[in-house]
């Protein structure tokens, strides 16, 4: 014990410190928060003179010999019994052992004192045994970080204050990392306002017009819509963080549709993958879709795209997958005065029994329209068509119509949504109809 004495001044004043128990004029008895406090940081690397300071101890008044005479009893006690050596245990132990005979009573209070420090050192390891168990369940495929916030929480929610080299050794992480996680913890709270507040305009142009999008349309929309510029990445990192999910197609096998006759003549394919030819309403594709709605009900969609450009300049949905579905819609292609074909439009197709129906290629030389097709069974031949149907699936919730009516009213508006607001990264991040515009001024 050290030498040095109190006066009442300092006394009052060491009495305030959240981390004495009690002081006296000789000596000071310290919280078992405290110590266990200070073991955590002895151990992290910190010196004995440093944690007190850091602690609101000034050096002067308790004497440097007392701190290091603490740090070397605490150490000691810590190294013999671990967490529950740092416990106070004057108030149920005798202290100098009595020439006296104990009374009964005094027997008996001992006694139960002893079995009250006894339970709550029990219940201390069952508490730490569960949280072991949790811990390396959990610890598979965690980040630093992750590592770090969940020893951080466990010591605070459990009470297991001295234990953090223990935690960081069992999740195999570095105490140092640990140390350094919690002093920027100022640092993350500001990073994790920014990123709400990015969050909130990510999640309105994802749902922007009512459709879900993906980290590309989202980009393109904030620079267009909102002159508002992010980094793929950090869309991409938000999303996750957030769990804000793009619906992704699902690969859909090519179905071909068999010839229903032997009159019915194949073309060959004078396309050959050539989709960008720079031209609007040169290289025009069709194909059909299925569209299931109402539980039971089945529709079908027929469209017309220019390959250049991306738009769909025709469409027709039907309740039949008749010859009538792409006869309609290649007559509503022939009749949109907003359309201007090249002298050289020709149709591009499948080998289905609609494009090679005799009627069906007499009615384009009629309009004056070369025809080409994709090779049998492949539908890459054909593949801007192919992903325009696997977008329109993933963002419009067609199987949730009742009627063909409410079907063709969802249909239209996503045309509509298409054409003038869905911004394509290989379009230059415009939309189908600007990225006409741009061609023809070009």
């Amino acid at each position: 014990m050290s030498k040095i004495t109190f006066s009442a001044k300092e006394i009052e004043a060491l009495q305030k410190n959240p981390n004495v128990q009690r002081v006296s004029e000789k000596s000071i008895t310290y919280t078992d928060d405290f110590k266990n406090r200070f073991m955590d940081e002895y151990l992290a690397g910190k010196l004995p003179r440093q944690i007190f300071i850091e602690s609101g101890f000034d050096e002067e008044v308790i004497g440097i010999k007392r701190i290091e005479q603490s740090a070397c009893r605490w150490k000691k006690a810590y190294e013999t019994k671990g967490l529950i050596g740092l416990t106070d245990t004057r108030k149920t132990e005798s202290g100098r052992t009595l020439k006296r005979e104990l009374t009964p009573s005094e027997v008996i209070e001992r006694q139960n004192a002893r079995i009250k420090l006894l339970e709550e050192q029990v219940e201390l390891l069952k508490k730490l045994e569960v949280t072991e168990r949790r811990l390396l369940n959990t610890r598979e495929n965690l980040s630093p970080s992750e590592a770090f916030q969940l020893i951080q929480e466990t010591i605070e929610q459990n009470g297991f204050k001295g234990m953090t080299r223990y935690f960081c050794d069992l999740l195999e992480v570095s105490r140092s990392g640990y140390y350094s996680y919690l002093k920027a913890s100022a640092i993350r709270e500001i990073r994790e306002q920014q990123d709400l507040k990015v969050k909130r305009i990510i999640l309105e142009t994802f749902n922007r017009r009512g459709y879900k999008k993906g980290s590309r349309s989202i980009k393109m929309i904030l620079e267009n819509e909102y002159d508002l510029i992010l980094s793929r990445k950090k869309i991409q990192r938000i999303m996750k963080k957030y769990g804000i999910v793009c619906p992704h197609r699902k690969p859909n096998p090519y179905k071909q549709i068999a010839k229903a006759t032997k009159e019915h003549q194949v073309v060959p394919n004078k396309l050959n993958r050539e989709f960008k030819q720079g031209v609007p309403g040169k290289v025009l594709l069709t194909d059909i879709t299925y569209l299931p709605y109402n539980g039971n009900q089945m529709a079908y969609l027929s469209t017309i795209k220019d390959g250049s450009s991306n738009e769909l300049l025709a469409y027709h949905v039907s309740e039949r997958i008749t010859l009538d579905i792409a006869i309609q819609t290649i007559h509503k292609l022939m009749n949109n005065k907003k359309v201007t074909l090249d002298t050289d439009a020709f149709i591009h197709s499948d080998q289905g029994s609609h494009y090679t129906s005799p009627r069906y290629q007499k009615l384009l030389k009629e309009y004056g329209l070369d025809q080409s097709m994709s090779r049998r069974g492949n539908c890459w031949d054909n593949a801007p068509q192919e992903s325009f149907f696997g977008h329109l699936k993933d963002e419009v919730d067609y199987k949730s119509a009742k009627t063909l009516k409410e079907l063709k009213s969802k249909i239209k508006h996503y045309m509509t949504y298409y054409n003038n607001y869905r911004y394509q990264w290989n379009l230059k991040k415009m939309t189908p109809i600007q990225y006409r515009n741009h061609l023809l001024s070009a």
